[in-house]
């Protein structure tokens, strides 16, 4: 049986920041199973009996090797669409904004990830990842709402 394909996956969504308006993207490779060389935030299954909070710890320090600084949760999505395989998933997407420390980042998984960038929303890059803006705008009102 297969997540998201069999029965309903959850995900853990985020949008690691940099507190000064800079996010980090990563390039998908071609070893991804769907949307190969868009650009895409983190995100990871929440593992069984996990915290959503410790699910999104532990995928930020696998994928990118550093430690959250700062979590917040900012919504759930629905996710329903179709796999590289054509057929029908279902995803409940737990997005996170998580302020990190640039300095510690590395790609984790060099497998899944070509590059990893610092942008500024407005600069994102081509192709994006389908979901990309979908839920940066939820993770932008939680940002937008921090005092500077």
């Amino acid at each position: 049986m297969k997540k998201g394909v069999d029965y309903i996956g959850v995900t853990c969504v985020f949008y690691c920041h940099d507190g000064d308006g800079n996010f980090l993207l990563h390039q998908r490779s071609e070893s991804c199973k769907d949307e190969q060389a868009t650009w895409d935030c983190g995100g990871g299954s929440l593992e069984f009996g996990e915290e959503f909070d410790e699910g999104v710890r532990r995928e930020i320090k696998e994928e990118y090797c550093t430690d959250v600084l700062d979590l917040k949760f900012a919504g759930v999505t629905n996710v329903r669409r179709r796999n590289w395989e054509n057929l029908p998933t279902h995803w409940i997407a737990l997005i996170f904004a998580a302020l990190v420390d640039p300095s510690k980042v590395a790609i984790g998984d060099p497998e899944k990830m070509l590059q990893l960038g610092w942008f500024e929303p407005d600069q994102f890059p081509e192709p994006k990842h389908s979901m990309l803006i979908r839920h940066f705008n939820i993770v932008k009102q939680i940002i937008d709402r921090e005092p500077n």
